[in-house]
């Protein structure tokens, strides 16, 4: 058993007078002082201590403390959803006038953050290719502050070599930022290689079934100074309710990641096989364009599998239709196998011109692989298949 599987468990809060092995439940809206003179010095930071649950709870304080230990950091905040912690890293930051290099490949809620919102403070952005690395450098300008990625990507599974991202960052003293939703700190440690800030979609592994939603950034603890300010005074943060059902999560998350990689790999071998598919990816296949990065800085490739259907969006929606056990959401994650079509729901205010620039094409299928029977996974997307006539 490693040290991280260990920790996700045992890492927990202070126990109360009542000697619970479980850590309860901290629901209340503020805390109570002794004394005016308690007041005064925990406000004024003289004394440790909770004040009110937007800025800092117990349930929250054990989740953030599993999760600094697991990804390597010093610090970190908890926020009520994914973008709320992708936001709020960024706007924490950056002020106008400020520069931004992020990966092409970004989830599209991250694509209008940066598209629509920052560009309305006059903070700019390049969008630089993960398949062309040496084309990065001379995006940088002397306005650069920040460089923002995901790896693996959402969709396509693109992956960042994230040795030579940590290189370049220090290069130019920049501040990097990594979206590890999809790897999570079982399969990689952005932190390992220079990462100053790693951020989290809790609603997806962290959970893992499908329950609640949450954000987290963790890293370095100057950094994380100024998120929790702003965080603090603009109320982003987690509820106490999400933050120890996540919390508990983490104790199997080691656990249900082996088996979703196991998943996955096992359906995406199968599915190289199947013609009615145009493309398969995953970044465990030999076949993965980056299958040599991929064997480098992940454990194991993942629980996300993208293939595409041939006939476009016709075929890809009459797959989608002849699915008899796999969930139709866009969510991803759970335990339950779920089926999202990128094109027409999480990247669909995207241009056409931008999701082909990014691999997004009509007929592109994304499979976030669940915990159920591999043999009733397979079957439900061959029979599925079958039935694709265009």
């Amino acid at each position: 058993m490693s040290d991280k599987e260990t920790k996700a468990i045992r890492i927990q809060a202070k126990r109360s007078q009542n000697r619970e092995h479980s850590v309860p439940l901290y629901l209340t809206s503020s805390f109570m002082f002794e004394d005016a003179e308690q007041a005064r010095a925990v406000f004024a930071n003289e004394e440790e201590g909770n004040i009110y649950s937007r800025f800092s709870n117990p349930n929250v304080d054990e989740l953030l403390d599993k999760m600094c230990y697991l990804e390597k950091a010093e610090d970190g905040f908890a926020f009520a959803s994914g973008m709320a912690a992708v936001f709020s890293s960024m706007a924490a930051l950056l002020q106008s006038g400020d520069h931004v290099l992020a990966a092409r490949a970004v989830f599209g809620s991250t694509h209008q953050l940066l598209t629509s919102v920052f560009a309305k403070w006059g903070i700019t952005h390049s969008y630089a290719d993960a398949s062309a690395p040496e084309t990065w450098e001379s995006l940088i300008t002397p306005a650069t502050k920040m460089i923002v990625v995901e790896s693996p990507s959402n969709p396509g599974l693109e992956l960042i070599d994230l040795e030579w991202l940590g290189e370049l960052k220090r290069k130019y003293n920049l501040i990097l930022v990594v979206d590890n939703c999809f790897a999570t700190p079982i399969l990689q440690t952005p932190t390992d290689y220079g990462t100053d800030l790693v951020v989290h979609s809790a609603t997806k592994y962290m959970d893992g079934q499908g329950r609640v939603m949450g954000g987290l950034v963790v890293g370095r603890k100057d950094l994380i100074a100024e998120i929790r300010f702003f965080a603090r005074h603009t109320g982003p943060a987690m509820s106490p309710f999400n933050a120890w059902v996540i919390s508990k999560s983490l104790e199997t998350l080691s656990l249900r990641i082996e088996r979703h990689c196991e998943n996955a790999l096992q359906l995406a071998q199968v599915l190289e096989k199947n013609d009615a598919l145009e493309e398969v990816r995953y970044p465990f296949l030999p076949s993965f364009p980056q299958y040599e990065l991929a064997k480098k800085q992940m454990k194991q490739g993942g629980g996300i599998v993208t293939f595409s259907v041939k006939g476009g969006y016709k075929g890809a929606q009459q797959f989608i239709d002849n699915l008899k056990m796999i969930s139709i959401t866009s969510n991803l994650g759970d335990t339950r196998t779920i089926v999202t079509h990128p094109a027409s729901t999480t990247h669909s205010k995207l241009t056409e011109e931008e999701r082909q620039a990014t691999g997004i094409t009509p007929g592109l299928i994304r499979i976030s692989v669940g915990l159920e029977s591999i043999n009733d996974i397979i079957e439900d997307i061959e029979q599925a298949l079958e039935k694709v006539t265009v």
